[in-house]
């Protein structure tokens, strides 16, 4: 029989692994129980030391003369040397105890001490403890690296040879102080000696002299930024000497080299700047150990953001200089240049704000440049302005716009709406529009269709359905990184944004409708009715109708105030069960007052509300309302350029093609009783079915072929079939594509119009030309008759009787 079997159980391989665990922790504990016991016996010796050091410090021999004693000490003595009978002592042992006395090498404490014989160990230890408190400074013994050679063998054995490794940075570092040092020395040199020669030169040798520092400065600045540029990570300390030359001292050059230094400096940012956003490192990320690259990594990137903080706060300081118009003490830049300095400051922060509007300090830039929107200086503010608008066009996120809206409507409020119009002109070129942005999603976020668990198990074996399992994981985080932001997180942005504009633009309407604001503001609801929260239309119309009733509105606003209304009730307001009546009488009463000439900006507005307000709501129009609207503006376009005369005959087309009924107009026989009333500024009352639409056939003779095209099209009813029908390019586009196609900005006419042909002048020919030959023959007589024949009239012709 085999040996007995053991009766203890065999530990299972998880009470293996979770005794294995014990172990190890219990190792790690044993190990630092060990190092915790190295350090106290280190400690312990290290007090000795000290304490070995302040006893023979203590016990270092002195005069007694040096020892103080107190008065009653010293009467005691004398009374007690007076009390001894000095006949018991011989010369001999008084001469030793006063040499034994003043050697004192034999006392084991201080003799002046007037406390307890074993006082000494307090002392001692209060000396230690003071010694403890003090803050130990421990040298710091740098790490020598060293490079091992191969050893040298002799008689007494093998002698190890090693070699200390030069640091490259550390010379480097050394030859760099080297040459800054040499180079100031040589500066100053150099700008003491061009004062002293500075007033001894004429005015044209100064202009040369100052072109060729400016050319030498100029290729300083190019050395240092192809420097940065080619090695980032190495060469980001010369950012830092590129700041420095913001600060030149020389009056002749100084204003040159800061704005050249400005923008190459802006260049350089926008060159080695990252496509993300750095972020600080937390300590347990500091505290980690890193590899050599990443470590290089992070040293660039922190003294990257470091050097583009100090760069913006360098150029905010200039623009706060222009400002204040404050005199620095170096007197290198006067107050005429502060302007010239501040432009390329805003410049410079302009591009920054457009270039980078991922990274760090981009609120910064905004809060700073959204005050000089408003700014006096026309260029500054138009610089502003138009840096605004294109990051509004280019946001496709909207944290950027948010951002902006949000320090636009402090700035609004801080002055009491005393801004200029073009800084909320600035937000009708925000992208909030529900068909962009979901645009935008789907082409940052490619679909990708994953099995389901049915055609997993299916198709799949149980191993490859788990690896199915994980790659689709996979794909499904790479989609989302892959995708700049969620749907759901734009459409918040965006709310909030637009929340902040109309709350902006409701203030404006409420406490300052006489304010010059109320333009931009009447543009602004009107670019944005769609968007607007139900619950506001009611109090908006009423406000926007009381508006246009009082009569202060120009043409523009009052066409901005219809074209808001309209684009709400054929939105989210068609729910509303209002006949918005008067804003149509308004629209009629202001056609013929348009202006005919070459600002017709105004014609494209009226596009747009007819748009809404006959085309999209024909359900709710009368036919005389229509037919009064077609008539007026047939009117109209007799009198206004050809771009707006194609336009509106566009929207006849369409009003015509809306109400099919129209065509009563093309008509002579009058419809019903009454007589058209041209004067009359209400539609409904106006009798437009009485008269005829003549003025097409004046426009088939416009000297504008589309013109001549749409009239042609129109006095046949405008077909969309046959030979009368218009071609594609035509029927295809809306009115104010058209008003846009065929606009004469640079005047120019949009075809060109034909020149007149060159037609030959009719004269006779010579022959015979008339079909009777005695008509001929008489005719010829009479042409040769000289003008000196003088014709008797009295005499008769009597025919000969022969």
């Amino acid at each position: 029989m085999g040996p007995p079997r053991s009766k203890k159980r065999r530990p299972t391989f998880r009470r293996l692994l979770k005794t294995s665990g014990v172990k190890l922790e219990n190792k790690l504990k044993n190990r630092q129980l060990k190092q915790q016991n190295v350090a106290k016996k280190q400690r312990k010796e290290q007090k000795r030391l000290r304490q070995a050091v302040k006893d023979a410090a203590i016990r270092t021999p002195r005069p007694l003369e040096t020892y103080r004693k107190r008065p009653e000490e010293e009467e005691d003595e004398e009374e007690f040397l007076e009390t001894l009978p000095t006949d018991m002592m011989e010369d001999g042992d008084l001469q030793q105890m006063t040499t034994m006395a003043r050697q004192a090498s034999f006392i084991t404490r201080d003799l002046s001490s007037c406390g307890p014989v074993h006082g000494g160990k307090k002392r001692r230890s209060e000396v230690v403890r003071s010694y403890e408190k003090v803050p130990r400074k421990m040298a710091k013994t740098e790490e020598k690296e060293v490079i091992h050679l191969l050893p040298i063998k002799d008689k007494t054995g093998v002698i190890p040879q090693s070699v200390e490794r030069v640091k490259k940075q550390q010379v480097e570092e050394e030859e760099e102080e080297e040459e800054e040092e040499a180079a100031e020395q040589t500066e100053e040199m150099e700008d003491e000696a061009a004062l002293q020669s500075a007033a001894q030169l004429t005015e044209e040798q100064r202009e040369q002299l100052r072109a060729q520092k400016i050319h030498e400065k100029k290729l300083h600045i190019a050395a240092l930024a192809s420097a940065v540029v080619s090695d980032p990570s190495s060469n980001i300390k010369r950012v830092k000497e590129l700041r420095g030359l913001l600060m030149e001292s020389d009056p002749c050059v100084a204003v040159t080299v800061r704005k050249l230094v400005m923008v190459s400096l802006m260049e350089i940012f926008k060159d080695i700047t990252p496509t993300y956003r750095i972020r600080p490192l937390t300590p347990a990320e500091k505290a980690a150990k890193v590899k050599k690259d990443t470590q290089q990594l992070r040293e660039f990137e922190e003294g990257l953001v470091s050097q583009y903080k100090f760069y913006l706060e360098d150029l905010e300081q200039t623009i706060n200089d222009w400002k204040q118009q404050k005199k620095k003490r170096s007197q290198a830049v006067g107050f005429s240049s502060y302007l010239g300095l501040a432009e390329v400051a805003v410049r410079c922060l302009c591009e920054l704000l457009l270039a980078l509007p991922h990274f760090n300090f981009h609120n910064n830039i905004i809060v700073i440049l959204v005050p000089l929107m408003n700014d006096p200086v026309t260029k500054v503010s138009g610089m502003c302005c138009d840096a605004f608008r294109k990051l509004f066009q280019q946001d496709k996120l909207g944290g950027a716009s948010l951002a902006t809206v949000r320090v636009i409507s402090g700035l609004v409020k801080r002055l009491n709406y005393n801004v200029r119009p073009e800084v909320l002109r600035t937000l009708l070129s925000l992208r909030i529009k529900e068909v962009e942005m979901k645009k935008d999603i789907e082409a940052t976020a490619p679909k990708k269709k994953f099995m389901n668990n049915k055609e997993r198990k299916k198709n799949l074996s149980r191993m490859q359905r788990k690896w199915k399992k994980a790659e689709e994981k996979l794909e499904k985080e790479l989609l989302e990184a892959e995708a700049s932001e969620s749907k759901d997180k734009k459409i918040k942005l965006h709310t909030e944004t637009l929340n902040i504009v109309f709350l902006v633009y409701f203030r404006i309407l409420k406490k300052a409708q006489k304010s010059v604001l109320l333009p931009a503001v009447l543009e602004g609801l009107a670019r944005f009715a769609h968007l607007i929260n139900l619950e506001f239309f009611d109090d908006l119309l009423n406000v926007l109708q009381t508006l246009i009733q009082s009569g202060d509105l120009t043409n523009r606003e009052s066409l901005h105030c219809i074209q808001t209304v309209f684009t709400i009730l054929s939105g989210q307001g068609d729910v509303l069960n209002i006949d918005p009546l008067n804003f149509y009488s308004q629209l009629y009463k202001m056609l013929p007052t348009l202006h005919a000439g070459k600002p017709n900006d105004d014609i494209i507005i009226v596009l747009r509300c007819l748009d809404a307000m006959l085309t999209r709501r024909r359900k709710q129009v009368t036919l005389q309302r229509a037919m009064a609207f077609v008539k007026r503006l047939s009117t109209l376009s007799l009198h206004v350029l050809p771009n707006a005369s194609v336009g509106i005959l566009a929207a006849n087309r369409a009003a015509v093609h809306s109400f099919p009924k129209c065509d009563f107009l093309l008509d002579n026989e009058v419809q019903g009783s009454g007589f058209y009333l041209p004067e009359l500024d209400e539609p409904e009352h106006c009798n437009a079915q009485n008269t005829a639409l003549w003025e097409l056939h004046t426009l088939q003779r416009h000297y504008h072929p589309v013109v001549r095209r749409f009239a042609v099209h129109l006095s046949v009813g405008a077909p969309s079939e046959g030979s009368a029908a218009l071609s594609a390019d035509l029927s295809r586009r809306s009115p104010v594509e058209l008003f846009d196609d065929y606009s004469v900005r640079d005047m120019t006419f949009n075809p060109a119009v034909a020149a007149p042909s060159t037609k030959k002048k009719d004269h006779f020919t010579v022959g015979a030309t008339l079909l009777d030959a005695e008509l001929q023959r008489r005719a010829e007589n009479i042409l040769t008759v000289t003008e000196e024949t003088e014709l008797d009239f009295t005499t008769t012709h009597t025919p000969d009787t022969h």
